[in-house]
């Protein structure tokens, strides 16, 4: 059976969704973006972790960076910054390693912990795809944040997996009708890396294309 790439979603993309639904659409469906100081802090942040295929061993421990996934279940794809492989009697065989090992993703994000759950929900749908990937489970992951030097582990729960996979659903539902939901304004505009673009005070209900649209025929 032919899989079509189009149909898959990025995996970052659930960040900004559980951030602001519009924003998500803005960047993923009507492909807008602009950088702001937060998004280049990221970069920088991401700077040393997005080194595709390059592998890190120590004893019996091996890191991988910017190491791709994906899931064909939730149609997603994605690259995680770290990945830890542990040996492990208990783990599960992998042939690459010739040993068991379990693992877990680490994200590095800028920035302290955040009081909505956007990062968490991301690192939650890395893990959902290692295990489909690997064929092993995944309990718990970490989240290393940038302004506090430090990592974060998360214990990965049956409700933050029924969670991800609902928003998940909704990002495919929308992507589909190619729906751009509307305006909801709040604080977090001010530091949205898109705010010259959304133009929420402007705009109201209509979308970035629709406006464009509107001004040029004026």
């Amino acid at each position: 059976m032919m899989v079509n790439e189009e149909d898959y979603l990025m995996l970052s993309g659930i960040q900004h969704f559980e951030f602001c639904k519009r924003q998500w659409a803005l960047i993923h469906i009507e492909q807008q973006w602009e950088e702001n100081v937060k998004t280049i802090e990221g970069q920088y942040v991401h700077r040393k972790v997005d080194q595709p295929f390059i592998k890190e061993k120590r004893k019996d421990n091996i890191t991988v960076r910017a190491m791709p996934i994906k899931s064909e279940k939730f149609k997603i794809t994605g690259i995680c910054d770290v990945v830890e492989f542990i040996k492990c009697p208990q783990g599960v065989y992998i042939p690459s390693l010739n040993d068991k090992y379990i693992a877990y993703p680490v994200e590095y994000k800028r920035g302290k912990p955040k009081k909505h759950d956007s990062d968490i929900l991301q690192l939650v749908l890395q893990a959902i795809c290692l295990e489909e990937m690997l064929l092993l489970d995944i309990n718990y992951a970490f989240l290393y944040y940038n302004e506090i030097k430090r990592r974060v582990k998360i214990e990965i729960t049956d409700k933050m997996r029924e969670q991800v996979e609902n928003i998940v659903k909704e990002m495919h539902f929308y992507y589909m009708k190619r729906y751009t939901p509307k305006v909801k304004t709040g604080p977090h505009c001010k530091q949205c890396s898109l705010k010259d673009i959304c133009l929420p005070e402007m705009m109201g209900k209509q979308s970035v294309q629709s406006y464009i649209e509107r001004k040029l025929k004026e």
